[in-house]
């Protein structure tokens, strides 16, 4: 039996040490057409270190390291030198070695061989030359990402309006720092291009507010009480339709299951009734010392302070984000990887995730100055409210459902949530994908086979991913679920723009009801953000996710049929009046490298 320590110092508890497991030895390619990672692998140079065996690289210290590797097998080759006598002969890596060739110098094939070992250690010297000693590997892999998303976006924004409109979304969305964007937007023909000379801007009035003070959007936090009665109810609701109830939630450990369905018959709260089966189920009651009647108060403290009115932003959304997490917690290659305290965390993180959202985006709090965006600094907004107002919530009497963990096992879980809930951010999404796609390749290449999740970075890197994943699952359930979960989404998008249109503000990408189309923008969604991302997740678990990657395919596939047919007049591509979107991201000092990297797969 292999003792195994939770991170930042929690409980030590002793379990089977996992079995090894391997990586994929192919990539999941989108069928029929070039995946994110194709384009970003073909774009460059043919190098043949880029492919390790089957599978593409394309993260930076990954290239190195299987460049690296190429050197010393063809080194090898060259000296004969046998590998018994190397000091990485022993090491347990996975990597076959190619048998030394008869080569003999002078011989064609030697220099040949000779001269591609020569300009692979040189690409690799000019890599490690110019590295940036404070960026880390996956600041590199994420710049290096955001550089080819700009490139798709812009191809993508010239096709059309409706392609204009749909990546400026993605890219206001989906990469960190608003301000360092440069994107043009075309101005409305009644809509003057600054404000006359002399004119004074229209100060909106605020209501005075004591910022030290944690409150709710739209009304001050509260206590609810639980339940009625001594005996807590079977499914932690009470409800008239418990049988069937019971029968939805015994399908808890299966990807899709009816969401909708659990909240009608829940009587409205599904996040209470998913908490407390999942809580129950996985025996963290008994083994994190949570007391069910102080969970259930909790939890429904917390589903009250959902914004009801919201479309999607709501505890049905919270309750299958929740649900989402633990499937993928239950994934059989993350078998007795994490331990009970990283487990509840995960969950606790994903049931508040998006607690007393308003249903606005983080970008049109900024924009109008709001109470929470000046609070927070203008840094992910909502996910620091979520946060401070779940927090808050367990000082209710009766709520503390972590009351008997130890000061210890409090500050570690407080400190996952904290870096869970965060990376619900969108903003830092393509930071967090260039994350795990320098783990998965780095691991690969290395050769072990082996995913060792040894310090607290790299498993909370993990969790991070698969609470975002689960947060942005809604494309990979049914289609009938995922169509639903769009038309919410939409409509919330379209109260902002309507929001935005009243008080004369621009209205956001993908916000105004009269010019959005959703069946193309879903499309652009999943080919740009989704798919890279549970791309990489399935390489990852391989071959766990393939079902998953299978339903989202489909779906994507269902949505491009589904996209109207716009007239010429529509699309208007030489329309002189339309300026297409340019997106760019500003680079930090020193990154200014050529655009075409011609140099080589970097």
């Amino acid at each position: 039996m292999a003792a195994v320590s939770t991170p930042a110092g929690g409980p030590t508890e002793t379990r089977p040490p996992p079995l090894p497991r391997t990586f994929s030895t192919s990539i999941l390619r989108i069928k029929n057409r070039r995946s994110f990672w194709d384009k970003l692998w073909n774009e460059r140079n043919a190098r043949k270190t880029d492919a390790h065996g089957e599978d593409l690289i394309v993260t930076p210290f990954a290239q190195v390291l299987a460049s690296l590797r190429s050197v010393r097998n063809n080194f090898q080759c060259l000296t004969n030198v046998p590998s018994n006598k190397s000091r990485r002969s022993s090491g347990a890596t996975a990597v076959t070695t190619p048998q030394p060739r008869n080569l003999n110098p002078g011989d064609e094939a030697y220099l040949k061989m000779a001269m591609e070992t020569m300009e692979e250690l040189d690409w690799c010297l000019d890599q490690l030359e110019t590295i940036q000693t404070h960026r880390s590997v996956s600041d590199m892999a994420s710049l290096k990402f955001k550089r080819m998303l700009n490139k798709e976006l812009s191809h993508f924004s010239e096709s059309s309006r409706s392609g204009n409109q749909i990546s400026e979304y993605i890219c206001s969305t989906f990469l960190d720092k608003q301000q360092e964007l440069d994107i043009p937007t075309a101005l409305r023909p009644d809509e003057p291009a600054e404000p006359p000379k002399g004119a004074q801007r229209k100060e909106r009035p605020r209501a005075p507010t004591t910022m030290s003070q944690i409150s709710g959007v739209n009304r001050k936090l509260c206590h609810t009480n639980s339940f009625t009665g001594e005996k807590l109810p079977t499914h932690g609701v009470e409800t008239p339709y418990e049988d069937e109830l019971g029968k939805c939630l015994m399908e808890i450990d299966r990807w899709g299951v009816d969401m909708f369905r659990i909240g009608e018959l829940s009587n409205e709260r599904p996040l209470t009734a998913v908490a407390y089966t999942v809580f129950t189920s996985r025996d963290l009651l008994k083994t994190m010392l949570i007391q069910p009647k102080v969970l259930v108060t909790y939890m429904m403290t917390v589903e009250d302070h959902y914004v009801k009115e919201n479309p999607f932003h709501n505890s049905l959304h919270a309750a299958d984000v929740t649900q989402s997490t633990h499937v993928l917690l239950n994934t059989p290659a993350l078998e007795s990887v994490f331990t009970p305290l990283e487990i509840t965390a995960a969950l606790f993180a994903a049931c508040v995730h998006d607690v007393d959202h308003p249903g606005l985006t983080n970008q049109f709090l900024v924009n109008t100055s709001s109470e929470l965006a000046i609070m927070y600094n203008d840094e992910s907004v909502l996910e620091n409210h979520h946060l401070a107002v779940a927090f808050k919530l367990l000082c209710n009497e009766g709520c503390d459902m972590f009351a008997n963990m130890s000061r210890k096992q409090r500050q570690t879980l407080r400190k996952m949530v904290i870096d869970m809930v965060l990376s619900t951010d969108m903003s830092k999404h393509m930071t967090l994908l260039a994350d795990l796609k320098t783990m998965v390749e780095t691991k690969k290449v290395a050769g072990s086979g082996v995913l060792l999740l040894d310090n607290y970075t790299d498993r909370i890197q993990v969790l991070e991913n698969l609470v975002h994943c689960a947060d942005l699952s809604n494309p990979t359930k049914p289609l009938r679920l995922y169509r639903l979960w769009v038309e919410r989404l939409m409509e919330e998008f379209f109260r902002q723009g309507d929001k935005e249109r009243e008080a004369g503000l621009d209205i956001s990408a993908m916000c105004d009801r009269h010019s959005a189309t959703i069946e193309k923008s879903q499309v652009g969604f999943i080919d740009y953000i989704v798919h890279p991302l549970w791309e990489t997740w399935a390489d990852l678990v391989h071959p766990d996710a393939q079902d998953i990657l299978d339903t989202l395919e489909e779906n994507r596939d269902w949505y491009q049929s589904a996209i109207p047919a716009s007239p010429p007049a529509e699309e208007d591509q030489d329309d002189p009046q339309r300026s297409g979107i340019r997106f760019q991201v500003t680079l930090e000092e020193g990154d200014a490298e050529s655009e075409t990297e011609s140099a080589g797969p970097m």
